[in-house]
């Protein structure tokens, strides 16, 4: 088989593309991580950190994936028996709920349709409810990247002091963080979970926890086994520059790299353009006469936007055509979604002519899919874009 010209269009909610001056600076040679070379890196890495989870709490570095970060989280704060508030707002709340169990949490899920976010009304019922305060958190997925569908953290703070409740906010920002608004300290979140593939524009391998005061206070008392996620370690040696054990040197070289980009752009500006190619997508569904997974537009994501087919038509043989003929590569539904939902990514390193790019690759694909469709929507995002 001929290999496809040009470049491949990786348009998946993440990981994200690499921008080349990050591919470059994860190129350099590996030094010593005992060293003071290094020591530089990490704390020019933790302070950029930082700036990004809008923080002046610790961030701890895991190499790990999200899930890692996921498990640091909860082993950190809570123990054996231990009740948690958590949601079914799709596929990885899902995952994330799983592990929770499997970890000897005692968790109160609650149910959902996957095509909204938290309902922050049901959090203050269940902890007004919870007069002996044996819920010890609530956990909230910011940004569900199975349904593109992103709950508001800030009604969720608001939702938890009505109650009066002492419970910890244990929140995953793994597909919004450096792409949607996120505040951690005025939002009050105690433990942040972010990862480094996504709206931080690297390859996968970090994990990230953002730890607040009390988050720390929690830590001190709580029993679930821990040794490698244990952030103790991290706290006693980051400090001074280095970790407990053997970090990812060179993708620490990127993440430095993928900070000061966003440092040149302004965290603001990278919102603003993320929620406009968020827009134009959008603008491109509703022409093709088609419907978002979402259904709440409080709640529309500005990393993915997830698609619904028509019925009798199926989505993952429409991803698959696109790839074939166009060598891009969408989302596929994941979970009670799959087969009838696909995902458009436009997070990270991209721009209006990526974007543009992508959505005409959908729009082809629809059309030899044999998918009706009821207007242009690449014209549709085109003067989307133009207007602003």
């Amino acid at each position: 088989m001929t290999p496809p010209a040009g470049r491949h269009f990786l348009q998946i909610p993440g990981p994200t593309n690499v921008p080349d001056r990050v591919l470059r600076a994860i190129s350099g040679p590996t030094i010593d991580h005992r060293g003071p070379d290094f020591s530089k890196l990490t704390l020019e890495v933790l302070d950029g950190l930082k700036q990004v989870f809008k923080t002046q709490s610790d961030v701890l570095v895991f190499p790990a994936s999200g899930t890692g970060a996921w498990e640091a989280a909860l082993v950190n704060t809570l123990s054996p028996g231990d009740r948690i508030l958590m949601f079914e707002t799709g596929q990885f709340a899902t995952l994330w709920c799983a592990m929770a169990r499997k970890l000897d949490i005692e968790v109160d899920f609650i149910p959902g349709d996957w095509r909204h976010g938290v309902d922050p009304a049901q959090i203050e019922a269940r902890l007004a409810e919870d007069s002996g305060h044996e819920i010890k958190a609530v956990a909230v997925v910011h940004n569900e990247t199975s349904t593109g569908v992103a709950s508001r953290i800030s009604d969720v703070r608001r939702a938890i002091d009505d109650a009066n409740h002492p419970a910890l906010l244990i929140v995953d920002t793994i597909s919004s963080l450096g792409s949607i608004d996120y505040r951690h300290d005025e939002w009050g979140v105690d433990v942040t979970v972010g990862g480094s593939q996504k709206g931080l524009m690297l390859p996968p391998g970090l994990g990230f926890n953002a730890v607040s005061e009390r988050a720390r206070a929690a830590a001190s008392e709580a029993r679930l086994p821990r040794s490698y996620w244990d952030w103790e370690g991290m706290l006693e040696t980051n400090p001074q520059g280095f970790f407990p054990y053997t970090p990812s040197t060179n993708l620490l070289y990127g993440l430095r790299e993928a900070l000061q980009m966003l440092r040149e752009e302004g965290l603001d500006a990278v919102f603003a353009r993320h929620d406009r190619f968020a827009g134009a997508t959008r603008a491109a569904v509703g022409e093709w006469g088609l419907e978002l997974l979402a259904q709440d537009e409080r709640e529309y994501s500005s990393s993915l936007t997830a698609i619904i087919t028509p019925e009798g038509h199926d989505a993952d043989y429409l991803r698959k055509v696109i790839l074939e003929r166009f060598d891009m590569s969408l989302g596929t539904g994941l979970g009670k979604v799959k087969g009838w939902t696909f995902r458009i990514g436009h997070l990270g390193d991209l721009n209006d002519l990526t974007l543009i790019g992508t959505l005409a690759g959908v729009e082809m694909g629809l059309d030899i899919a044999g998918i009706p469709r009821s207007g242009s929507g690449v014209a549709a995002a085109m003067k989307f874009l133009s207007a602003g």
